[in-house]
């Protein structure tokens, strides 16, 4: 039973005795990820470590491996990586949904060299400029299935990729049955794409290797065993780097603080996400805890939300991984199962609003855990402590052996103001997970990446918030979000705060639009709940009475069916962008008369958002476009087929 606490000061004050009493590395039983699974597959052989359901209903087929499973998969999937070529410095990308095997792969590449996850749903071109980034020799993706196109995307990919030496394809057919698995062989697409590597079937290739021992021995070093690309809601993905330590790190809080050998985790989160992979599964590594993933979708997964709960019954699950946006959704279905098992709701995406926090544990009867990590900080940075007080909407305090302080910095990183207590700033981070000096592989992002304090470096998060007088940490919205209307700073989190208490809204991504006078003026792209029958205008009128800053109240408002989102489930902010740059700039060129209109909105690197337009170029001069919009931030070109 761990000790509880009253206070924050409390807490603190443990945390600073287990900081004084031993260095983190001596609180890590081993020295690797693959040692850590070593010691758990003998102490706890038999027991299950990863499950994995093809389909949402309950009592559907599932696959389930236990640690000692667990174990040998992964010494081959290791082995078969060292056996391709590839040490301790090149990587292994996957392009994978949720399975068991993404769970072997991720921790065979660990091992072997460097895992390079890879987000499924970005265009070909992307992935292959991540596969150049990471200089990955193996890419572990499906064989061609129904419904399923990343055979044909890796492939497509890999061709842009010439570093990729070798496609590694797992069929997802043997986790189907009955007549699907008779039929799926006979409809599964032919792949349409020449492959420039060679290809190998994973399970085959596995079972060339041993499971009871590493052809190669470990150096032990801590070295670059991780490289994710991130995956927030601002910008193009940048790769970056992670730690064994900070691996390590993210296993040992969280079986310290949280999971215990007899904990069943329910992770709908794609395995590409650092929360998936560190915290959760590395979390189950270091304390034996199962892990269970249900379809490849995860949350997004056919029938997911309909069969939620009932899927909580039949794997008595006692923690769920989630974010807001899903614990909303989830708030939509009935509580149709005993869900008596469940003891927490881990959530790091973003906060939550105070109002569906109180409605989700006050209807589940469970409390809720909110962190705060970062791709760059392989995850973990402070978290609501489950044996002290949470204070809602706040994301805890810093994990032990780790610190936030709030600055206001130059573009350099130089420190220009120390922020005190309920002081807004830019939040600034140390830890075991942060690669100082080198968070991302491509050196010239991390020019002012990082501020110095008394000799100690900070990250610097591009996020906007504040440490209460307890030292929690309070997320007010993402610097480079911010909506500057005539130089004016307005934080897109007070309109969407106010919007989302509309009882017909469920999601809103307030941006700020381009504007010819303004800069930019404040818009907010709204999705309605189901059953949701409000009109644009209704949403106005909130708007106007309940943003709490005038000059925030957004100029229009957009319902969309749906919102796009991150496989986490965040609003995709880039997305939004696009759309209003096309809204405005057509809206410009039409009154202009010039019989142009935009072909699309690209995100160009060292450039930004690039409105490329078409139409008739005859008669149509550069500056004749530049008088239309010349005063517009973004940037116009020609589209390059005219």
């Amino acid at each position: 039973m761990r000790q509880q606490f009253e206070t924050a000061a409390e807490i603190l004050a443990d945390y600073q005795r287990m900081e004084n009493e031993s260095t983190l590395e001596d609180r890590f039983p081993a020295n690797s990820v693959y040692g850590l699974l070593k010691l758990t597959a003998e102490k706890h052989p038999d027991r299950p470590a990863s499950s994995f359901q093809m389909f949402s209903e309950p009592g559907s087929k599932a696959q389930t491996l236990s640690w000692r499973e667990m174990l040998a998969k992964v010494t081959q999937a290791a082995n078969l990586f060292r056996s391709l070529g590839v040490g301790e410095d090149d990587a292994v990308a996957y392009l994978l949904p949720g399975l068991n095997e993404a769970v072997i792969t991720v921790t065979g590449a660990m091992t072997a060299g460097k895992a390079n996850p890879i987000n499924p749903l970005l265009e070909p071109e992307i992935i292959a400029a991540i596969l150049r980034e990471s200089g990955a020799k193996v890419l572990v993706t499906i064989k061609s299935f129904p419904k399923v196109d990343l055979a044909e995307k890796a492939a497509l990919a890999a061709a842009l990729a010439p570093n990729v030496e070798t496609i590694v394809e797992i069929d997802m057919l043997p986790h189907l049955s009955g007549l699907k698995k008779l039929i799926v062989p006979m409809i599964r697409p032919k792949m349409t794409v020449p492959r420039k590597a060679r290809v190998l079937d994973f399970h085959k290739a596995l079972a060339e290797q041993p499971m009871d021992r590493l052809t190669f021995e470990e150096t032990g070093e801590d070295r670059i065993c991780g490289m994710f690309h991130t995956g927030g809601t601002t910008g193009t993905p940048k790769l970056a780097q992670h730690r064994m330590s900070g691996a390590m790190f993210n296993a040992w809080a969280n079986a310290e603080n949280l999971f215990t050998p007899d904990d069943v985790v329910l992770c709908p989160l794609p395995l590409f996400h650092v929360m998936a992979v560190y915290p959760i599964w590395m979390g189950a590594i270091m304390s034996g805890a199962h892990m269970v993933q249900t379809t490849p979708a995860g949350y997004r997964g056919d029938g997911v939300w309909e069969n939620f709960w009932k899927l909580i019954e039949h794997w008595k699950i006692s923690i769920i991984v989630t974010v807001p946006t899903a614990a909303a959704m989830l708030l939509n279905y009935p509580v149709n199962a005993d869900v008596s098992s469940l003891r927490y709701a881990c959530s790091g995406s973003s906060p939550f609003p105070k109002k569906l926090f109180e409605e989700f544990e006050q209807k589940l009867g469970v409390s809720i855990l909110e962190g705060y990590g970062m791709t760059e900080a392989t995850c973990l940075v402070t978290s609501n402590p489950p044996n002290g007080p949470r204070k809602v909407g706040s994301v805890g305090i810093p994990t032990p052996y780790s610190g936030a302080r709030i600055f206001e910095c130059d573009d350099d990183g130089n420190i220009e103001k120390h922020c005190g207590p309920n002081e807004i700033g830019e939040i600034c981070i140390y830890g075991p997970g942060v690669v100082e000096g080198h968070t991302y592989t491509d050196d010239s992002r991390n020019k002012g990446l990082y501020a110095v304090e008394n000799g100690k470096t900070y990250l610097r998060t591009g996020d906007l918030g504040y440490l209460d007088e307890d030292d929690y940490l309070w997320i007010t919205g993402r610097k480079k979000d911010l909506i500057i209307r005539g130089g004016h700073n307005i934080d897109p989190a007070e309109i969407e705060e106010a919007l989302v208490h509309h009882p017909d809204v469920t999601f809103v991504g307030a941006i700020g639009e381009p504007d010819a006078v303004a800069g930019e003026l404040p818009v907010a792209y709204v999705e309605l709940a189901p059953g949701g029958t409000a009109s644009e205008a209704e949403i106005m009128d909130f708007a106007r009475k309940h943003v709490p800053e005038k000059g925030a109240v957004p100029k229009r408002i957009i319902i969309l069916p749906e919102l796009p989102k991150t496989a986490v489930g965040k609003v995709f902010k880039p997305d939004l962008r696009k759309q209003s740059i096309n809204h405005v700039f057509d809206h410009a060129l039409a009154d202009a008369g010039l019989g142009l209109k935009v072909a699309q909105v690209i995100d160009v690197k060292n450039k930004g958002m690039t409105a490329y337009l078409s139409g008739v170029r005859d008669g149509v001069s550069d500056a004749q476009v530049n008088d239309v919009l010349g005063d517009f931030i973004p940037h116009w070109d020609w589209e390059t087929t005219n």
